[in-house]
């Protein structure tokens, strides 16, 4: 033991958490491959940035840095309220979704809680549960890259307290279809909190489930995240958000957050995304298209991809991805390799420009040639 730590006692629950992937910053591509131009493709950022009048927002007199942030985040509520078609009381703004999830797992959890989530996850799903001393039942995807519905049946008669769920499906991609997520909704017991992860929401295909109108008329408690990183382009703002069942788990999801979470740049961004909802919109048809021949060249390659709605790829690659993900590196592409146990050949990528998905898609046929016959 450092003699720093002597006599000290650490948070048991958090000094053992698994660290969270968040993937490799630009500095340091730019020093494992001596080049400039680099294709982010691990994070899951709009290639297109976001909607010029977020910059304009920003560079306006609305925006005065010296002044602390609206706690309430009231602008911002209200504009989804009306979106949404929800009460304003029924939204907590975070730091990012993520926040949401600490925030909805401190709201809920007690140590020796169960938690329900499907693998490969969203680290967070895990990770916020593990800190509260709640335990993590993790059910893995089918092998067609799909959600094990009997599994979660069965695991959700069991009653625990807070069940996480990705559509469409962080890191995998696929969508709940209409019928399977009434079958979910079926199968919750009371009890139990579904938390409806839909982060990715505005990527699926036209006509694909609104899951929050879906629960809306369900009967049952839930939480639904989503965020203003991905189809929005706001990711270096962190504004996500969650709609709730009720007011009262939005009331004590807001104690559980600090008080200024959300900065006034990032709040006014936000509403000025929501203003151009043109922009998102077509932005997000343009990386459909794209994804459609991304994922077909993958094919090609004769690698297995898991069906997307979402804006990245989840394939499965001939050898290890830890070791393809840095050969890509050297070669200044930056993707995420998968590291759960059992998803250790499983990569994810980013749909980025035209130019950066060519440059992975060359990268990834050298490195995943064709077996001799």
């Amino acid at each position: 033991m450092s003699a720093s730590h002597q006599g000290l006692h650490f948070n048991p629950h958090v000094a053992a958490l698994p660290p969270y992937n968040a993937g490799t910053n630009v500095a340091i591509a730019r020093a494992a491959s001596g080049m400039q131009d680099i294709a982010r493709l691990a994070s899951n950022e709009n290639p297109e940035g976001c909607s010029p009048k977020v910059m304009q927002a920003l560079a306006s007199s609305a925006f005065e840095p010296w002044r602390y942030a609206d706690p309430a985040c009231g602008a911002l509520r209200a504009a989804l309220a009306a979106r949404l078609g929800v009460d304003a009381a029924q939204i907590v703004v975070g730091n990012g979704s993520e926040e949401m999830i600490a925030a909805v797992s401190r709201a809920m959890l007690v140590p020796g809680n169960q938690v329900l989530t499907v693998v490969p996850s969203f680290g967070l799903h895990e990770i916020e549960p593990l800190a509260l001393g709640a335990t993590v039942v993790k059910l893995p995807m089918t092998a067609r890259f799909g959600f094990d519905l009997d599994a979660l049946e069965r695991a959700m008669a069991a009653v625990p307290r807070m069940v996480f769920l990705s559509s469409p499906w962080n890191p995998v991609g696929p969508a709940l279809s209409h019928a399977d997520l009434q079958r979910v909704l079926r199968a919750v017991q009371p009890g139990s909190l579904l938390v409806l992860d839909e982060a990715y929401f505005e990527y699926a295909d036209p006509g694909s489930v609104d899951g929050l109108e879906m629960l809306k008329t369900s009967g049952l408690p839930f939480v639904v995240l989503r965020t203003f990183s991905k189809a929005y382009g706001l990711a270096g703002l962190r504004v996500g958000y969650a709609v709730c069942s009720d007011a009262e788990i939005a009331r004590v999801m807001g104690s559980a957050k600090t008080p200024f979470n959300v900065n006034a740049a990032a709040q006014l961004a936000a509403v000025a995304a929501l203003e151009d909802d043109a922009w998102m919109r077509a932005s997000v048809a343009r990386l459909r298209t794209e994804r459609a021949r991304v994922a077909q060249a993958i094919k090609v390659m004769g690698l297995r991809v898991a069906d997307s709605q979402t804006n990245f790829l989840f394939f499965e690659c001939r050898s290890d991805s830890a070791e393809q993900a840095a050969a890509l590196l050297r070669q200044g592409i930056i993707v995420k390799a998968w590291r759960e146990a059992g998803y250790e050949r499983f990569m994810r990528a980013t749909i980025g420009s035209t130019q950066d998905n060519d440059r992975l898609l060359a990268a990834l046929a050298a490195l995943n040639p064709a077996p001799r016959a």
